[in-house]
């Protein structure tokens, strides 16, 4: 009666124990390979814990968190210097056209000559230097959105269109 169980299976009790040590081998491979990452673990945790125990590790990491606090803080201000830099680059004097010119053929050559400043917003003005026996003259006049309200000279619109970017300087 005892064995009578074993016999009264469909197929061979032999195929059973194979397949139990095929299973038992599988589960002991696993175990070693487990047994190993747990080794590596811990080598790694003894290399990051040497020398230290839970009051220094607390600190390392307050200390840590304030350089962070010290970076975030150094962040802003950049950002803002940048900012500032941004407004007064724009509001800054950036294209310029000049042109030199005979005012008075025949009186003195090329010193005369037509210098135009605009920022950003192609704003600015026009200086126009006439020069003659008598002397200097200086007249300004004022550009705004790359236009002016006065009537402009040959020369000066040339040197209005260099600092616009449509005409190559000279």
């Amino acid at each position: 009666m005892e064995n009578s169980m074993l016999f009264d299976l469909p197929f061979d009790p032999a195929y059973v124990i194979v397949i139990l040590a095929g299973l038992v081998a599988i589960l002991l491979i696993l175990v070693i390979a487990t047994m190993s990452k747990l080794k590596k673990l811990s080598r790694k945790y003894d290399y990051f814990m040497r020398g230290k125990d839970a009051e220094t590790l607390e600190d390392v990491i307050l200390d840590q968190l304030e350089e962070i606090r010290v970076l975030k803080a150094e962040d802003r201000a950049a950002k803002d210097s940048i900012r500032t830099l941004n407004r007064n680059f724009r509001s800054s004097f950036q294209k310029f056209g000049m042109v030199r010119y005979n005012a008075f053929p025949g009186m003195g050559g090329t010193l005369s000559f037509v210098f135009v400043l605009l920022d950003y917003t192609n704003s600015g003005f026009i200086l126009n230097c006439l020069h003659s026996k008598e002397g200097c003259y200086l007249y300004m006049k004022e550009v705004d959105a790359g236009k002016t309200e006065k009537v402009l000279g040959s020369e000066e619109q040339e040197a209005l269109e260099q600092a616009l970017g449509y005409v190559k300087k000279n």
